[in-house]
């Protein structure tokens, strides 16, 4: 069945992809495994000078990608200029560091030399969402390359522009023919690439249902995974918090990429205190968001990616209203065409409601009161999910405790909002997933941690 690509602003189709048939994914597979023989004997001296091309094509065609993104799946083309130079800044970062990240590590033991080498093990396939169309790819793809491993990737399917786009970068920069690879396939091809024995490990980003399906099949195959999955993010706004600051670092996290992020801020839990201001500050500042036209530089939301995942959005804010949620702004579907849903924020939210423990994926908030600080991080740690979390506060050494141990999350930031870094670790715990990305961990996620002993 042919793959088509919406333009989610206006409804126009932008392309139709025929979807490779059994026999062109067998051919791919079997040119990644050839390129990937010669690549994992390169040194990493040769590898970080065509990453380092790599970035500089990102940046000499900023604008073409930016509105290929824009086009496909509706990010406001600022945020999308940004991504590109998010994805030239982990290319030049893996670039400088991977010699570091993967040199052999001696070990004092009783033989001559006894030491740790990082191997490639191969071939490494990454099933991608669509909300960072080019991040999301290049945060694997990165560590993956400089690793000496090959990257397979299947997109999803409404940004196949965005993934073709992807390999002709690495294949101009001068990587090696089919060493990255995009196979046009849908979601009920990747069951068999899996299994291939030609792949050796997994990546998803994603929801925890296409997690929980791809990590069965993998750990099936005894193949290694890594998954970034759903998340409910918590901000906890404490009585001492510059409200001015939290305030704005909550409608960006909440904001940003028109909501539709794993990380992005969902819960806001403020104590009593201070409440009531918050809320009033909070309405100001989401008030004045503009959505519309994502190729307008003024706009600062465009649509949701997709008319039925506006819908299914809209279907958890209702929901949750009919749950005695009360909606204090926006709420309501736009007479416009395309897939738009205004900045929306509910509050008087508890447990049970879709608000209170679902993943709200669009610009909706979910402002919850709290008696006291111990009574937030109990809310905050109330959820099946674990990916990103953050505390405001003017006490940074108790805002650092309560981050390091009390909020239960593999990301925590105090006094900002919650996104990636390619210096730092990042991934989830509990239904966010499992292993890392990005950092000296991400790169060592798929290698072969190798003991060497020579007597």
């Amino acid at each position: 069945m042919a793959i088509e690509s919406i333009n989610p602003a206006n409804g126009d189709l932008i392309k139709v992809y025929r979807p490779m048939d059994e026999i062109e994914v067998e051919s791919a597979l079997d040119e990644v495994c050839l390129a990937w023989r010669e690549w994992r004997r390169t040194d990493l001296e040769e590898r970080s000078a065509l990453m380092r091309r790599v970035a500089v094509i990102l940046r000499e065609s900023s604008e073409e990608y930016a509105a290929l993104m824009t086009q496909e799946m509706g990010k406001p083309i600022a945020q999308a200029r940004g991504e590109i130079e998010k994805c030239a800044l982990a290319c030049e970062f893996y670039a400088e560091k991977a010699p570091a990240f993967l040199a052999p590590e001696e070990v004092e033991t009783e033989a001559s030399r006894s030491f740790v080498a990082y191997e490639p093990i191969g071939p490494v396939l990454a099933v991608m969402p669509w909300n960072f169309p080019f991040w999301q790819v290049f945060r694997f793809a990165a560590p993956a390359l400089m690793a000496g491993n090959a990257a397979i990737l299947k997109h999803a399917s409404n940004v196949y522009g965005c993934a073709l786009a992807i390999e002709a970068i690495f294949r101009a920069a001068g990587f090696p023919d089919h060493l990255f690879r995009t196979l046009v396939i849908g979601s009920a091809q990747v069951h068999s690439v899996i299994e291939d024995r030609r792949v050796a490990a997994v990546t998803l980003t994603g929801s925890t249902p296409a997690g929980q399906a791809v990590a069965s099949l993998a750990g099936q195959m005894l193949k290694k995974s890594v998954l970034e999955l759903g998340g409910s993010d918590p901000y906890v706004v404490l009585a001492d918090a510059d409200l001015g600051l939290a305030v704005e670092a909550c409608v960006t996290g909440r904001l940003q990429n028109t909501g539709q992020s794993c990380i992005a801020a969902k819960r806001f839990i403020v104590v009593a205190d201070v409440f009531e201001e918050f809320q009033e500050r909070l309405i100001e500042a989401m008030s004045a968001k503009r959505f519309g036209d994502p190729m307008d530089e003024e706009m600062d939301l465009g649509p949701m990616a997709r008319v039925s995942l506006r819908d299914e959005l809209h279907d958890q804010v209702t929901r949750s209203i009919e749950a005695g949620a009360s909606c204090l702004l926006g709420g309501e579907i736009p007479d416009l065409p395309g897939a738009f849903y205004p900045p929306t924020l509910l509050t008087a939210v508890s447990a049970g409601m879709p608000a209170y423990h679902e993943e709200l994926f669009g610009p909706v908030a979910t402002l919850i009161r709290a008696a006291d600080e111990a009574e937030a991080i109990m809310i905050a740690n109330d959820t099946t999910f674990g990916l990103g979390a953050a505390v405001f506060t003017a006490d940074i050494e108790r805002g650092t405790e309560i981050a390091q141990k009390q909020l239960q999350a593999g990301c925590c930031f105090v006094n900002d909002f919650v996104r990636s870094d390619p210096r730092l670790p990042f991934g989830g715990i509990r239904e966010s997933g499992y292993g890392r990305e990005l950092g000296v961990f991400g790169i060592r996620e798929f290698v072969n941690i190798k003991t060497v002993y020579v007597r």
